[in-house]
């Protein structure tokens, strides 16, 4: 089975979280996809934490986990803070594939999806 853990920083503002809960929830419904599991997770100030989250991921029945960071910038969180927390739970699942994609502000649709939000459209 393959997992997409979505990955955000955490607030203490509930709807924050909500928000970043809710495109997991999105996505797991939306269908077209190749993920059986679609979860979330915070890197602090919220729940679940990113090691819980792989572990409800690898209790579900993941063997494959892609975490996608939902972050604009490549700040410490996306170059260091990220990056150990994943190395830590992989030694403790040394038989589960976890990758970690770019995060999304590097994507290249970016642009246009600035663009047609300042436009409105």
């Amino acid at each position: 089975m393959k997992a997409l853990l979505i990955i955000a920083h955490g607030s203490r503002r509930q709807a924050s979280n909500d928000e970043v809960k809710k495109i997991a929830t999105q996505i797991r419904e939306h269908g077209q996809h190749d993920f059986d599991i679609v979860e979330s997770a915070f890197l602090e100030l919220a729940s679940p934490l990113i090691p819980e989250g792989i572990e409800h991921c690898v209790k579900s029945g993941a063997k494959q986990i892609v975490v996608s960071p939902y972050f604009l910038n490549s700040g410490k969180h996306v170059t260091e803070d990220i990056p150990e927390i994943i190395a830590e739970v992989k030694a403790a699942h040394p038989d589960i594939i976890i990758e970690v994609t770019p995060h999304v502000g590097s994507s290249p649709i970016m642009l246009d999806l600035i663009l047609k939000t300042a436009s409105g459209s």
